[in-house]
């Protein structure tokens, strides 16, 4: 179990695309990446030996029952400054220090912005039709200009998408828990109740940050209230949303589409039941997963370990 720096070993969890190695020096640390996924017995077998850990987003849970079976484990690294995957609490008593990276832009808004036009013309089944030998579609697209953004939270994601919308001429309404009416013309949308939004929009987009107040804030009533053919995107967390009530308005063909880059259980399972509802869009947890990104994370990442190593807890999460 012996490694540089006196032991300590640093393990890299889920980097899938295997860029941890190229975007940052890790020279003078025992560093070992891991490009797949592991959950419950195997996870814990894997993480046993080390002191350091790396967690990329919510992509492996750091819940209590998982970290009160890491006697070794002293120090999370995460990239970004949020991670609702960690048991902050569970860290404090163990005196588990827990640290994240700064920075890292918007291209979650980007994403976002993309599956609004991916819905709209249906570009993802329609390369699927044709690389299967179809060529004439049954379906008709429709341009966004003229037609009406909803954002559900309008903080630096949903002011960034609403720039893009007004660039293609839409209309944009928005609204959150504490959205004012100035804060929303500042951003080029016009503040609505929420049951107003979800009744006058033809899209749907989810950018509000997780909390026991905003859980579930997109539920069976507010997708019910859904113009017939209108589409959801969610691009912030599963847990905003009712999955269930999604798919079945999905099922009926009560809303046009939805476009998902986020789930309950991260890599979805293959029974899951999203996976067979029809007019989807779903992406494996890209929105900020970029060059960017990781170009930006990774350097930060190894100051904050070589800083807890110097003694210092640098960018610590609350």
């Amino acid at each position: 179990m012996a490694g540089a720096n006196g032991g300590v070993r640093v393990a890299v969890l889920d980097d899938f695309q295997d860029v941890a190695r190229r975007t940052a020096d890790w020279r003078g640390l025992d560093v070992t990446v891991f490009t797949d996924n592991v959950r419950g017995a195997a996870l814990v077998e894997r993480l046993l030996p080390f002191q350091v850990v790396v967690a990329i987003r919510e992509r492996t849970p750091f819940p209590r029952s998982l970290i009160e079976q890491l006697p070794h484990l002293r120090m999370i690294a995460t990239v970004g400054m949020r991670n609702a995957g960690i048991d902050a609490a569970a860290c404090r008593e163990r005196g588990i220090a827990v640290t994240g990276t700064a920075g890292g832009g918007m291209p979650t808004a980007e994403l976002a912005f993309g599956l609004i036009l991916a819905l709209s013309r249906n570009i993802v089944a329609e390369d699927a039709r044709v690389r299967q030998g179809a060529w004439q579609s049954t379906r008709i697209g429709s341009v966004v200009r003229g037609k009406t953004l909803g954002l559900v939270g309008l903080g630096k994601l949903g002011a960034e998408v609403a720039r893009m919308a007004t660039a293609f001429g839409m209309t944009c309404l928005a609204w959150s828990p504490n959205l004012t009416p100035e804060r929303a013309a500042a951003a080029g949308c016009r503040a609505v109740d929420k049951a107003a939004l979800f009744a006058q929009s033809d899209y749907v987009s989810i950018h509000l940050v997780l909390s026991g107040r905003t859980h579930g804030v997109v539920g069976a009533a507010e997708i019910a209230a859904m113009r017939p053919g209108a589409c959801l995107v969610n691009t912030s967390r599963a847990g905003l949303l009712d999955e269930p009530a999604l798919i079945a308005a999905l099922a009926t063909g009560r809303i046009g589409g939805a476009a998902l880059d986020v789930f309950n259980d991260e890599p979805l399972p293959a029974d899951a039941p999203i996976l067979a509802a029809p007019n989807t869009i779903l992406t494996p947890h890209l929105g900020y997963a970029t060059q960017e990104n990781y170009d930006g994370y990774f350097p930060q990442v190894v100051e904050c370990i070589e800083g807890w190593l110097a003694g210092r807890v640098i960018r610590p999460l609350e």
